[in-house]
């Protein structure tokens, strides 16, 4: 009796439509994985914020070290400690966490390459990747940092957060800053322009890596200022001098290198044009064009890395990622040659060209 299928009322036919279900094509891991990147990357974060990294750069330590020398509980630490171990910042041998050669290089503040003050920006705006920020970007189409508006006329208006948000593009760029220079032969130029350059990070690793370049670096005053800090301290001044400049309005000193990082992603493409034509107008006969930018593939299809920064690009900016092939054919446009596109450092490519 309890075996027959039900009649009436559909129960037939729902027992007829259930018994054939198939096992599914595919398994169910990428829609849970948006779920865990929601709870365990900011794992990483808070990671940060309780300073897990410099403590265990005294030297290994133990789940309950750990709970006493941050005063927290058993239960979070493991989970915080766990996420950070299975991203590969942490590793765990005989009971004891350490460091891994990525916290060791990116996440300790003695580190030339400290990624942290990226971290520590990201963390006090995190409203801004919050899920209703982000929805109110897309549906809008506008930029929601500071409570929305140009980011730039903020920090031209509040010092602080210029400040706060220069480190934190110094940290992410200095690295890169080291690489680009090397990728081709940049030695037969003289002078380089860092087009809103932030803290000169750009600048410093052209100036160290190409001995024979001068660097002119070009920002609005309180950037200049902030970036004269990090010449400074390199000990640059002589070889990078800085130029109070409005890109767009103002005229551009004489130079055969342009450079530009993380700056098409600003904009949208028109604004984009102006930067590349104005760049082409300005530059020397035979100088180059540097663009240095994590680029989408050509069909978009991916990487996620650059779908992902266009996504955080919603949230601050106007701008967007562009393909390989979108800033080649701009410079194309324009009337640049010999464009090339060659990987750098981590996720970033250059795209560069010549004008004749």
């Amino acid at each position: 009796m309890l075996d027959k299928p039900i009649k009436g009322k559909g129960g037939l036919m729902a027992h007829d439509a259930f018994s054939n279900i198939q096992t599914p094509r595919v398994d169910d891991r990428p829609v849970w994985d948006v779920v865990f990147a929601v709870y365990g990357y900011p794992a990483l974060l808070l990671a940060h914020r309780l300073k897990v990294f410099s403590l265990l750069a005294e030297g290994p330590r133990t789940l309950i070290d750990i709970c006493n020398a941050l005063n927290i509980k058993q239960r979070p630490a493991e989970a915080i400690l766990t996420a950070a171990t299975a991203l590969g910042f942490l590793s765990l041998q005989e009971g004891r966490y350490s460091l891994t050669a990525v916290s060791e290089e990116y996440l300790l503040e003695k580190s030339p390459n400290y990624f942290g003050f990226f971290w520590d920006l990201m963390i006090d705006n995190y409203q801004v990747s919050s899920f209703a920020s982000l929805e109110k970007a897309v549906l809008t189409d506008s930029p929601q940092a500071y409570g929305g508006g140009d980011i730039f006329k903020t920090h031209e208006e509040q010092v602080e957060l210029l400040h706060r948000f220069t480190r934190g593009m110094h940290s992410t760029s200095i690295t890169s800053a080291f690489v680009w220079p090397e990728v081709l032969d940049f030695s037969r130029h003289r002078v380089m322009l860092d087009v809103a350059g932030g803290s000169a990070a750009h600048s410093i690793g052209a100036a160290i890596k190409l001995p024979n370049l001068q660097v002119i670096f070009l920002d609005f005053l309180p950037v200049c200022e902030v970036a004269q800090e990090y010449i400074n301290q390199y000990g640059l001044q002589e070889r990078i001098k800085t130029h109070e400049t409005n890109i767009w309005n103002d005229h551009w000193p004489s130079a055969d290198l342009h450079f530009f990082s993380n700056i098409y992603h600003d904009w949208e493409p028109e604004k984009c044009h102006f930067l590349t034509a104005k760049s082409f107008n300005s530059l020397e006969s035979g100088g180059r064009i540097v663009i240095h930018e994590m680029l989408y593939d050509d069909q978009k299809t991916g990487p996620f890395s650059s779908a992902a920064f266009s996504m955080m690009m919603m949230g601050w900016t106007e701008g967007r990622q562009y393909s390989g092939l979108e800033l080649s054919t701009m410079l194309q446009e324009i009337g640049f040659e010999d464009i090339q596109i060659h990987k750098a450092f981590g996720y970033y490519s250059i795209v560069t060209g010549r004008k004749p």
